[in-house]
This record gives structure tokens, sequence and C-alpha cells, in this order.
């Protein structure tokens, strides 16, 4: 879901940020406000007795590590099952990521420039492509 609707979802609607809930909460969600807010939102780290790294700590370090500022988002094909969004960095390099958003293994063909890579992703696997 978060791969989907936030790294993909939003930057492929020309979002310039991707947020999460918040950086570290406690195994009871908190802190949240009183007005409402996210009541059940796990933060990036669950920090109680030990701290525990969530879904949000690892798409946020993952996209950030390969999108860096000053990335600017690209055109890529629609694909059935394969959401995706690409960008040109700063230095001129291009990055995909990719999610197989079905439930059986993926094959399909990364084609840039008249060049094509063959590609297999698992069920349910994010892959980020930099070339």
């Amino acid at each position: 879901w978060h791969v989907k609707h936030l790294i993909v979802g939003a930057t492929r609607n020309w979002s310039r940020t991707v947020l999460e809930w918040n950086l570290a909460a406690d195994p009871q969600f908190n802190p949240h406000t009183d007005q409402g807010g996210c009541t059940m939102c796990k933060g990036a780290l669950t920090i109680g007795g030990e701290v525990t790294r969530n879904v949000s700590y690892y798409i946020i370090a993952h996209a950030s590590k390969f999108v860096r500022p000053g990335s600017v988002r690209v055109g890529s094909s629609v694909v059935p099952a394969l959401p995706n969004v690409a960008f040109v960095t700063r230095e001129g390099k291009k990055v995909l990521i990719v999610l197989n958003d079905s439930e059986t293994a993926k094959d399909f063909a990364l084609k840039f420039k008249g060049k094509l890579a063959g590609v297999s992703l698992a069920a349910g696997g994010v892959g980020t492509f930099v070339w």
C-alpha cells in the first residue's frame, strides 16, 4: 500500500513531497492530536522497550537513497499490475521504481533509447533500477 499509493502514486501525480504519519511513535501509536489525526498509524519507528523499524522507515529510506533532492519526475509507461514512477537525478541518472502489484511473479522489459533489459519481480516485490 505504501509504495503503491505514496512513493509511486503521489509522485506520479506530481507531488513534490511524500510524507508518512510521523518519525516515531510508541506502542500505543502516540503521539497524535486530541482533535483526531491517525490514532492507529505507526511511525517510521516504534519506540518502546526496543526500537522497531516499520514499513514507513523502509519505503522512505529506499526511495530517498535513489531519488535524491533535486531529482525531477519524468514520464514512464503505465503498465497493468506494475505501478511505477521514474526520475532523473541532478547527476543525470535515471531512476525507475516499480511495484509488482500482483500475486504472481511478473516478467517485463525496461526500454530506454532503443535498448532493452529483461526484468523479473516476485509477487509484491519492489524494484529500483538506476542507469
